[in-house]
């Protein structure tokens, strides 16, 4: 089985679904949202203030 069927299986299962709604939770918060920001910068290799 593929990485990516195994990623679909476990997104529709019982504990994926729970994973989802956790991750969504978390990313709701402004302060969550900026650690991303600044992830996503720092991996793209840009500057973020």
């Amino acid at each position: 089985m593929s990485l990516g069927r195994k990623l679909q299986h476990f997104l529709r299962s019982p504990q994926g679904q729970k994973a989802v709604h956790r991750v969504k939770r978390e990313l709701a918060k402004p302060h969550n949202q900026h650690k991303l920001k600044r992830l996503i910068a720092k991996l793209s290799g840009r500057r973020y203030r």
